[in-house]
């Protein structure tokens, strides 16, 4: 298998990697994490100028139809530069399950906004007393009128506290699968509970009380379209968490080489050196499957897909709390705090692993698609 990336590929990572090197420094990181809002709009801008926001998108609504290998690169280099701005919750995934549904031109519509960087999305489908489960339990449509009402509530919503229209999954009575509904955030009867996670990105709950609501798709015919969106943001995920991880590890050796006790580096220390080596390893065993995740972002086998991104996410959630642990002891108590980036790269190691699923469920989930290929 051929794995050199092309030139338009090298081209958007080397954009990509100017635009964190140039403009997204920890301090003004820090700054845009005390903001009300945890993020920049200017910045959001910024990404929808470089293209960013049109990356996920499909060609037919005005984007880049960017794959998975493309979004490898645009992530890793958001996890090398700890970027806040909610890409992946409002414009890859919401893309990638309206471009999997295909449902019309109000969907377009939302595609071409998301491309220009005028439109924030969310995707609800998480719901109270879940763990990881991607189907609607309580959440209910009923036809009212010529429209449909939306009761129900949904948790841990990425982007929910800045989406402009929500895409909510849930059940219609007489109906076997998951359906798919619009909502305007500021409608009658929404609820949103927004709250910083704790690696200073944001989220939200959110109630609904017989909103207003539209169906995006046939009813019912949700699930294998949610299913593959949120393969594909598990596998931007991994990728993301290598850049952090590889963050971390620039940084350790960095300190391990400076820092001086007993009037020599503390790398000195033979026992130090192995500990960085294996977080170097770990690194690299979960580049390794983060490219696996990308390639099969876009299979269209949904069992095969599941088995590569589980395994691929398990791995990384893995290494992503390695990594971290072991950044935090090698630079001592200067690295849980506030002042120093490696407590904010450890921070978001540990959201990421947790994210989508943690270790232990990708294990499952794996297990489940080996027997069920059997």
């Amino acid at each position: 298998m051929d794995f050199r990336l092309t030139e338009e590929q090298r081209a958007l990572a080397d954009t990509v990697g100017r635009f964190i090197e140039r403009d997204y420094g920890f301090e003004a990181r820090w700054s845009m994490l005390r903001s009300p809002e945890g993020w920049s709009r200017g910045r959001w801008q910024r990404l929808a100028e470089l293209g960013l926001t049109a990356l996920p998108v499909p060609e037919r609504a005005g984007g880049l139809g960017g794959g998975g290998v493309e979004t490898m690169l645009v992530m890793e280099a958001f996890g090398r530069g700890l970027v806040l701005e909610p890409w992946l919750g409002c414009a890859f995934l919401p893309a990638r399950l309206l471009s999997a549904l295909d449902s019309g031109p109000e969907a377009r519509s939302w595609l071409e906004g998301i491309a220009a960087g005028e439109r924030l999305l969310a995707v609800a489908f998480t719901e109270p007393e879940q763990r990881y489960e991607r189907a609607p339990v309580e959440t209910r449509a009923v036809v009212e009128g010529e429209g449909w009402r939306l009761t129900g509530r949904k948790v841990s919503v990425l982007g929910g506290d800045a989406a402009d229209t929500l895409l909510v999954t849930a059940l219609i009575d007489g109906e076997a699968g998951t359906s798919l509904f619009a909502v305007r955030a500021d409608a009658p009867g929404v609820t949103r509970y927004p709250y910083p996670l704790q690696d200073g990105t944001r989220g939200a709950d959110l109630a609904f009380d017989r909103v207003p609501a539209q169906r995006v798709g046939p009813p019912g015919g949700a699930g294998p379209a949610l299913e593959w969106a949120l393969d594909a943001a598990t596998a931007a995920l991994c990728a993301e968490g290598v850049g952090v991880m590889d963050a971390l590890v620039r940084r350790t050796v960095d300190y391990l080489k400076t820092r001086r006790q007993f009037g020599r580096p503390i790398g000195a220390n033979q026992a130090l050196q192995h500990r960085a080596v294996d977080m170097l390893i770990e690194t690299e065993m979960a580049r390794s499957m983060a490219i696996e995740a990308a390639l099969a972002a876009d299979d269209d086998d949904p069992a095969r897909r599941a088995r590569a991104i589980a395994a691929a996410k398990f791995t990384v959630a893995r290494a992503c709390r390695f990594v971290g642990q072991q950044a935090v002891q090698l630079h001592g108590g200067i690295g849980v705090t506030h002042e120093l980036d490696v407590s904010h790269f450890f921070k978001r190691a540990t959201v990421i692993s947790l994210t989508f699923g943690d270790a232990d469920w990708q294990l499952a989930r794996y297990g489940e698609a080996l027997r069920a290929a059997a």
